[in-house]
């Protein structure tokens, strides 16, 4: 579906066109066309490649899907994919992985959404609300796009580390071990979702500032970096929470351990109690007539009283070692 297609020129917008009128607005100098599509058709990537003059195996990875995130050049094109991750109806722990796809030219940018139900609007009036960075062109555009994915990342890693913050709290809380790991391991992948959208993006993204840098970039290298930047911070929050969930899910593991332990102590102690009085009953249940305590008046109460002081001073030994 076509969401929008501008003609800018000088950093100001001159009008939304067909898209047939594209290619006639292309060779006017110092103007560039930017194309907005949400989950492209067939029918729509066969015209865009025949405006644009799009490279057939990028075309063919925008029509595919699926991509990892990445940026790569054909010729004096950019073909970026990004991907977009998103909480469904607002649940952080149930997330989408949508994706964009840019292509860049010196005089065009065309954006395809894919996969998700949160707009870039606001991208397009924050670019034409600077012009005199959107005289940088394409490039500044292209920048603008990965800037704003980029922006929607800070509140699902915040949102996780909140989450793995109340995990924590809860971790020496008695009967909880089991279901603390369960939401670890969950939190785990989904933060393994996210550092699948930022790793590879943050490499492909490092050749856009620095070096020889593709044409429809010069001049906005410093933006870029900006990108990188907030790139590899979110990179090393993943990673610093990877680290903690892992030395949490160990945690847990031992906590586990700890309460079985318990409960096996608690269980031998109540066995070698009844052992005693098993033992003894077994010694004077015997049917010898030799045995002296069957003609005793008080022996009955005495075996008794010998039984009850034999697991009491058992009961307290175990109870002093913390076994009960």
């Amino acid at each position: 579906m076509l969401i929008n297609c501008v003609v800018y020129q000088n950093g100001k917008k001159l009008a939304d066109i067909p898209v047939a009128e594209i290619s006639d607005y292309l060779a006017r100098p110092g103007a560039f066309v930017w194309v907005a599509l949400q989950d492209a058709t067939e029918l729509e990537l066969a015209e865009m490649q025949h405006e644009f003059g799009l490279h057939e195996l990028a075309v063919e990875d925008a029509r595919h899907g699926h991509q990892r995130a990445k940026i790569e050049e054909y010729g004096a094109s950019l073909f970026t994919v990004v991907h977009l991750v998103e909480p469904v109806d607002g649940d952080l722990k149930n997330l989408s992985v949508g994706e964009v796809d840019v292509f860049t030219g010196s005089n065009y940018v065309l954006s395809i959404r894919n996969r998700s139900t949160h707009g870039f609007l606001g991208v397009r009036t924050r670019c034409e609300s600077e012009p005199e960075l959107l005289r940088f062109g394409s490039g500044f555009v292209l920048y603008a796009l990965m800037d704003a994915v980029v922006d929607r990342y800070f509140p699902i890693i915040d949102a996780f580390e909140t989450e793995l913050e109340a995990i924590e709290a809860k971790i020496f809380t008695k009967g909880t071990a089991r279901a603390n790991m369960e939401q670890l391991y969950e939190l785990k992948n989904r933060v393994m979702v996210l550092k699948h959208a930022v790793a590879p993006l943050m490499e492909s993204a490092g050749k856009l500032h620095g070096g020889r840098v593709p044409q429809v970039c010069i001049g906005v290298q410093d933006y870029f970096r900006d990108v990188v930047d907030h790139l590899g911070r979110i990179n090393g929050l993943i990673e610093s929470m990877r680290d903690t969930i892992g030395t949490a899910i160990q945690v847990n593991l031992a906590m586990v351990t700890i309460e079985d332990t318990e409960v096996t102590k608690r269980l031998a102690s109540w066995a070698s109690i009844f052992a005693v009085c098993t033992a003894f009953a077994g010694i004077w249940g015997m049917n010898f007539k030799a045995m002296p305590e069957l003609n005793w008046e008080y022996g009955y109460p005495t075996a008794l009283v010998i039984i009850a002081t034999a697991c009491s001073i058992l009961y307290w030994r175990f109870r002093k070692a913390k076994w009960l």
